[in-house]
């Protein structure tokens, strides 16, 4: 997937100071970076992708 994603910003369930990612989007999904190594790149997915993370997210499934 060839994009270049824009208007990066926290992400709102990364609440820990030290362990923060990035959510940045573009035309068809999302893209997530570590705020503590943003020249490492990012993991890019497409809109379907992304919104079935975040409905697992919601539900608890990745919970602690």
């Amino acid at each position: 997937m060839n994009v270049t994603p824009t208007n990066w910003r926290k992400f709102s369930r990364s609440h820990q100071v030290s362990n923060c990612v990035e959510v940045g989007r573009f035309e068809s999904g999302a893209a997530v970076r570590d705020t503590k190594d943003r020249a490492a790149g990012y993991l890019a997915v497409d809109g379907a992708r992304w919104h079935e993370f975040l409905a697992a997210i919601e539900s608890g499934r990745y919970a602690r």
